[in-house]
């Protein structure tokens, strides 16, 4: 096909006008003829003032080169042009974005951070495919309600701004998954942030909310809630019945008391350094059975109680700057690998000692423990459980009051039958014995290699910790316990895995693996699709390198996939 320059041809241009010469100081025609064939355009860092028209109407115009060459191979028919996708306006000038959005229907994602914008236009409304907006750390004062039109949007981005509440409808956006709203001027939420039912992260932190609404307790999804650096001085109560929450930050607060985390078993990181919290009792450490991260630096604690024992997944803790002037000695029975304790008065522990590290400090207390010994009064008093330390030596409160049978670091063959009849017709939902000698378990850790089948009879069973043990495989009876949410089988000699298995274990939330003898990871372990959290770090496999566990499980887990022979 051939015709002259500037004579428009009615079959390929149908449609679409002439673009304007002036756009191509702006943007390089080189830009815009790769953008139409991969449908996507980065336009950053141009310091631009405006958006070049050419840009809204990259899919409408005729193209400048189909005016200066009319010869067209078939890699250059513009007409077949794909529609943009993806459009990068990041960190330029931009004051205002035009109406003229409206014609690019089929953007998927638009990022504009770093601007200096101080409103959206309505039109956005008719990008009815977009699934990611990112206007932070722009000039925004208010949203416009069309942005609550957008029932695709995914992922919607609104930190570093100067917003000081929100369009009513945001629960219409019901595909949103993650939502930035921090570093605002927000003063309240809007509870119909409640009805986001696929929301699993809000970040709420540096705004000037006093209160959360009590319906925030129905986002049955959400997984990450962060406001930090707020005026809170309480949260609702509802909080505790979170059962997804898995990361809690509300860092730099006013908050005096902490609520009981009835519901939240899978909640990983507590974070509530710098607030006024002054007690800190057994009710609000009880349910955290998956806690590994415990941030209570900056407060006004004067005591840790003894129940910290039962946080046996804990690694770090955080007590530092408080005004605790001795520790249980029941913290030496816990695995952590960071503990900070500076900036209290404490009394009952040479600084020598605590400058030394975390494990000195754990060994110190574990040796107050053996030294302390049963006393007197410990024996006279009737045998009805074995004790958390904050009782006697055997007391009734772990069994009747935290429903935990507690027999660990005794060094001992055996459990005495005593520590069974104290359990009487209680409820037990935690048994430790762990840092014991045990070779088998107990017939009414240690050397474990095996567990006896009758287990499939704890129907009830979420959580089992057989770390620091001797088994080479995962054990067959776990495989039916359907209800098994946590397998800790760290430090053992596990040898290989089958996939198969705990696909089926569609409960499975949590599987430590670190510490084994793991030379191959099977690919259609990626199929485990359930798993949030997989830890296989101290293995002697190659594959996955460190650099993709680095990268969290989701990242493992798409590897893993991807490796699986097709």
């Amino acid at each position: 096909m051939s015709r002259q320059p500037g004579v428009p041809g009615r079959h390929a241009r149908a449609g679409f006008r002439a673009a304007r010469a002036d756009d191509s100081t702006a943007v390089p025609q080189g830009l815009l003829k790769a953008a139409r064939k991969s449908g996507q355009l980065n336009l950053s860092g141009r310091n631009l003032s405006e958006v070049p028209h050419c840009v809204w109407r990259i899919n409408v115009d005729v193209p400048q080169e189909a005016n200066q060459n009319l010869s067209f191979s078939a890699a250059d028919r513009w007409w077949e042009q794909t529609d943009l996708t993806k459009l990068i306006l990041s960190n330029n000038k931009l004051q205002t974005l035009s109406e003229d959005l409206r014609f690019l229907p089929a953007l998927t994602v638009l990022d504009i951070h770093d601007n200096q914008l101080t409103s959206l236009p309505s039109s956005i409304e008719e990008l009815e495919n977009l699934q990611k907006l990112n206007v932070s750390h722009n000039k925004l004062k208010t949203l416009p309600g069309e942005v609550t039109n957008l029932r695709n949007l995914k992922g919607l981005y609104l930190q570093h701004n100067e917003l000081t509440c929100l369009p009513e409808g945001f629960e219409k956006l019901f595909s949103l998954e993650d939502l930035d709203l921090s570093d605002n001027r927000l003063t309240t939420v809007p509870g119909s942030f409640s009805s986001l039912p696929r929301l699993m992260q809000l970040n709420l932190s540096s705004n000037q909310l006093k209160s959360l609404p009590a319906e925030i307790s129905r986002m049955k999804k959400l997984k990450h809630l962060d406001c930090n650096s707020n005026l809170l001085e309480t949260v609702p109560p509802e909080l505790a019945g979170m059962e997804s929450l898995e990361l809690l930050y509300l860092r730099r607060n006013k908050l005096r008391f902490l609520p009981e985390f009835l519901s939240c078993r899978l909640l990983k990181e507590l974070h509530v350094g710098e607030n006024q919290i002054e007690v800190l009792g057994a009710e609000h450490l009880k349910h955290l059975s998956s806690i590994l991260v415990l941030d209570l630096r900056g407060n006004k604690l004067k005591s840790v109680p003894d129940e910290i024992s039962l946080l046996q997944s804990l690694e770090r803790l955080d007590l530092s700057n408080n005004d605790i002037s001795s520790l249980p000695c029941s913290l030496g029975n816990l695995h952590l690998k960071f503990l900070a304790l500076e900036g209290n008065p404490l009394r009952t522990i040479r600084r020598e000692i605590i400058n030394k590290g975390t494990q000195e400090v754990l060994k110190y207390l574990r040796s107050k423990i053996q030294d302390a010994g049963p006393t007197h009064s410990d024996s006279a008093q009737e045998t009805t459980a074995m004790t958390l330390p904050s009782e006697s030596r055997v007391g009734a409160h772990a069994i009747a009051t935290l429903k935990s049978l507690d027999y660990s670091d005794k060094q001992a063959t055996l459990i005495p039958d005593e520590v069974f009849d104290a359990v009487k017709n209680n409820t037990i939902i935690s048994v430790n014995f762990s840092k014991n000698q045990l070779c088998e378990v107990p017939k009414r850790n240690n050397f474990f290699d095996s567990l006896p089948e009758d287990m499939k009879l704890l129907i009830k069973l979420q959580l089992i910790n057989l770390s620091f043990n001797r088994f080479k495989v995962i054990p067959e009876v776990l495989y039916d316990i359907p209800t098994l949410e946590i397998i800790l089988i760290g430090n053992n000699q596990i040898g290989s895995l089958d996939p198969q298995k705990l696909m089926t274990m569609e409960n499975l939330l949590t599987l430590d693996l670190q510490n084994n003898d793991l030379l191959h990871i099977p690919p259609e372990l990626g199929n485990c699709v359930h798993l949030r959290t997989l830890f296989l770090d101290g293995n002697p496999f190659r594959v996955p390198r460190a650099a993709i566990l680095k990268k969290g499980t989701a990242a493992v887990l798409e590897y893993l996939r991807s490796r699986i022979p097709s």
